[in-house]
């Protein structure tokens, strides 16, 4: 069996924004221990939203003006301008501007051909719109992590380091390539022992990375690269610790930082959106036997948190309180339910119909309760029409997770502290492995029900 010795790292957008920080505390932090290392970058904080659309917002990006059928090349020209200023911001730890500024506007003109092209297409009626959406999202999508990249390994050039980027968007590359098969055309001549390597976050393939993971690509990526080079360790490299709550909700003074768990529990944290990493980017780490740390970029001494697949906790314990404000409970109440053999498979294929996952079920004789993140007003009508009474109420979820919970008296203990701190539980869910217990709640009681579960479990 070979030893495994290459680290494969990533680094998300905001933290890419203060690079001289990463600089100092990721990348050049032990200057003896500097190759032998794959560092995986998102586009700078803030830049993808422009190129697509803003994810907490209506504003829309180059992207959602060119689906619109609009002119979008104002909007791109202001993307250069953006992009200009954050290449002069890093002047300061020797990125070559001029070099710099010459590389994105080659970028940013092909791009603004290539779109001009998809619109002459467009309105010919040769093609679905559809089509050309989705390649456009892809062209646009690349450019982002294609200019961190090429920045990044100007910058450690400039500073004295051998440095080398692989820009695994194929701009000029017209092979049909699937991901997997970029991945390992780029990876399979490189000298790890003699360069700080820097890949982009994007990859083109024939199967289009953002058809399946749209935005969470950046991590896809860093996924397939560990695997590819069988690495010794991936890790994440985020702006926070990965802590035991929300520190905005329950207090910085009070949460603390996750020190080990498993890869069941990320699961269980995405599910309801909170991400120590993109469940689709975390099964072939957990499959290939790697294992993940996630680590505060910005308190580098600390050893942030281990994922690995096998982990339990030697006592006891409730490791993290998450949840969502923002889910929908969708009950299905019929009298005929009741010993009917695949009612619920019914219901769940209208479900499949929409596009629409499930994050908690719970069902009794003549009802089944369906906890989503999303709602469809189409979903809800057609549910209506085949089922006695159905109704779909917002509310919130308070989840406790911990890869050993499963003893007496713990689901007990946090449905006393919620009732203590006047929280009316609508629903419970949990399995039999009991890796996590989820409590349906009011939304007004959101932040009051994180408060009490960490108070009771956790502090």
């Amino acid at each position: 069996m070979s030893i495994r010795t290459i680290r494969v790292e990533k680094i998300g957008g905001t933290s890419m924004t203060k690079f001289d920080d990463i600089l100092k505390n990721v990348i050049l932090k032990d200057k003896s221990d500097v190759t032998d290392r794959i560092i995986v970058v998102s586009a700078y904080g803030g830049i993808t939203n422009e190129l697509l659309e803003h994810k907490k917002s209506d504003k829309p990006g180059v992207y959602t003006i060119f689906a619109q059928q609009k002119n979008f090349r104002p909007s791109l020209e202001e993307l250069k301008k953006k992009l200009f200023e954050i290449n002069h911001g890093f002047k300061n730890i020797k990125l070559d501007v001029e070099l710099a500024n010459q590389f994105i506007e080659e970028k940013i003109n092909k791009a603004s051909d290539y779109l001009s092209s998809m619109e002459d297409v467009l309105a010919s009626g040769y093609l679905k719109l559809t089509d050309i959406l989705l390649a456009a999202r892809e062209l646009l999508a690349s450019i982002g992590e294609s200019h961190s990249a090429f920045n990044s390994c100007e910058i450690l050039k400039a500073n004295g380091y051998k440095s080398l980027c692989v820009d695994l968007s194929g701009w000029g590359d017209h092979r049909n390539l699937t991901i997997n098969e970029r991945v390992k055309d780029c990876f399979k001549d490189i000298k790890y022992s003699e360069n700080i390597i820097f890949a982009t976050g994007y990859t083109k393939g024939v199967e289009g990375i953002m058809r399946e993971f749209d935005r969470g690509y950046s991590e896809v990526t860093f996924s397939k690269i560990a695997v590819e080079v069988k690495a010794k360790e991936a890790i994440i490299h985020k702006e926070y610790h990965l802590c035991s709550a929300d520190p905005n909700i329950v207090g910085k003074d009070v949460v603390s930082p996750v020190g080990k768990t498993n890869y069941d529990v990320a699961d269980q944290l995405a599910d309801v959106g909170m991400e120590a990493i993109h469940p689709k980017a975390a099964k072939p780490l957990e499959r290939d036997g790697i294992q993940l740390r996630v680590r505060n970029a910005f308190e580098p001494d600390h050893e942030g948190t281990l994922i690995t697949k096998d982990y339990i906790c030697p006592y006891q314990k409730t490791e993290i309180i998450a949840g969502s404000n923002e889910v929908y409970a969708v009950e299905v109440h019929d009298a005929g339910m009741v010993g009917e053999v695949g009612f619920d498979l019914n219901i769940m294929q209208i479900f499949a119909k929409y596009g629409i996952s499930y994050i908690g079920k719970s069902t009794n004789a003549n009802s089944i309760c369906i906890v989503t993140s999303v709602i469809n007003d189409d979903l809800i009508k057609e549910l209506s029409d085949k089922y006695e009474v159905v109704t779909a109420e917002p509310l919130a979820m308070v989840c406790a997770i911990g890869s050993n919970i499963a003893k007496p008296g713990v689901l007990a203990k946090a449905a006393g502290a919620l009732a203590d701190a006047k929280v009316n539980i609508v629903a419970i869910m949990q399995t039999t492995r009991q890796t996590n217990m989820q409590f349906v709640i009011q939304r007004e009681s959101f932040n009051i029900a994180i408060k009490a579960l960490h108070k009771a479990l956790c502090e």
